[in-house]
């Protein structure tokens, strides 16, 4: 069977062979998007700097193994069904429908702004598949439910470091990564140095003022 041939020859008892190829149709992509997420999160673990490092590194490995435990569970329901899931690095690209995550080493915060969006776009289109599939095969149905369930709490997780004081998340109307990452992260301005010079200096333009 070719990635693009989802037709299957058989598929589970109860559930023709033309509806196990349409619920087939509406997992691979959501098998895409959960690999890609899980690659993304382990990218980010790898990558977060600042003061915050050591709660956003420790906060994603848990996500990462949740994550990829999802898309071994979307691969056998496509082959349960007859049909054969594709989990290459290849088929991700070539199929997937997004642009890679764009932040490399950045601010913790910075991530988790941009990775907002990024778990925005899965639970949507997971939430879009869940009602396709609804009225075809109720058991596809629960296990993205299944899946929502998590994903959308630990979008909550993420989203606890970017609420503020009146319940405003920070980056709401960022349109793209490098504009969540923007908003979220704190700026930091540079100390400059004085040295010692500059220090007496100061001190003999205070004396002169108190003169006057």
């Amino acid at each position: 069977m070719s990635p693009s041939d989802n037709n299957p020859r058989y598929s589970v008892p109860g559930l023709g062979v033309r509806q196990g190829g349409r619920v087939i149709t509406l997992l691979q992509p959501r098998l895409h998007a959960l690999n890609d997420l899980a690659l993304t999160l382990k990218h980010i673990h790898w990558n977060v700097v600042g003061p915050h490092f050591i709660a956003v590194h420790e906060m994603l490995d848990p996500q990462t193994a949740a994550v990829r435990s999802m898309a071994d569970g979307i691969a056998e329901r496509i082959s349960a069904l007859g049909g054969e899931p594709h989990g290459t690095p290849g088929a991700i690209v070539s199929e997937r429908t997004w642009d890679d995550y764009s932040l490399g080493r950045a601010d913790a915060l910075a991530h988790l702004g941009a990775l907002d969006l990024v778990y925005s776009g899965v639970i949507k289109d997971h939430r879009s598949a869940a009602e396709k599939v609804a009225s075809i095969d109720p058991v596809t149905e629960d296990l993205l439910i299944g899946h929502l369930r998590s994903l959308e709490q630990f979008q909550w997780f993420i989203r606890a470091h970017q609420e503020n004081s009146n319940g405003t998340l920070i980056q709401a109307s960022a349109s793209s990564e490098a504009e969540a990452a923007e908003a979220t992260a704190p700026v930091r301005k540079p100390t400059s140095k004085k040295t010692p010079g500059t220090k007496r200096a100061a001190k003999k333009a205070t004396s002169a003022k108190r003169t006057r």
